[in-house]
């Protein structure tokens, strides 16, 4: 009752073996890696597809579906978190990139860290002199003495 697949080392059981690859798909954990190689309109397709099983699989809860319908649900939706997370660290990259070496950057673009630290001098205008203060400086130095007391 064992049937192995044509170009995979794994054994199926015969009843399973017309299930291992197609009706299985949808079901299946989406991996993040393996998204972040898809461009974004493959990206947008399988969110449609994504969304439609969701729906279905919502119809089905409701008319009283089977509990491995009902387990599917989470699956489903953490996919299209997924996709959707996926999705806008693209955007951002490409964003950022397109954005590299102009004089400002978009909001969501700049560090957020913290209020004060962004309004905060900068270190150079905060060691910044006056030429008045740098001719002082040279013609006035610190005095230094070799018995301190």
């Amino acid at each position: 009752w064992l049937k192995v697949l044509s170009g995979s080392q794994s054994p199926v059981p015969a009843p399973f073996a017309p299930f291992t690859t197609h009706h299985l798909s949808k079901m299946v954990k989406l991996k993040a890696h393996e998204l972040r190689t898809k461009t974004s309109g493959e990206l947008t397709t399988a969110l449609d597809e994504q969304k439609s099983e969701l729906q279905q699989l919502r119809v089905a809860k409701v008319s009283g579906g089977a509990a491995s319908k009902l387990a599917k649900i989470k699956i489903v939706r953490k996919n299209i978190a997924r996709l959707l997370t996926v999705f806008g660290q693209k955007q951002r990259n490409e964003a950022k990139k397109q954005w590299k070496g102009k004089k400002y950057l978009p909001l969501d673009l700049r560090p957020k860290k913290t209020r004060a630290i962004r309004r905060a001098l900068k270190p150079e205008q905060l060691n910044a002199k006056t030429q008045r203060q740098k001719t002082r400086e040279s013609n006035f130095p610190k005095r230094m003495y070799a018995v301190s007391m």
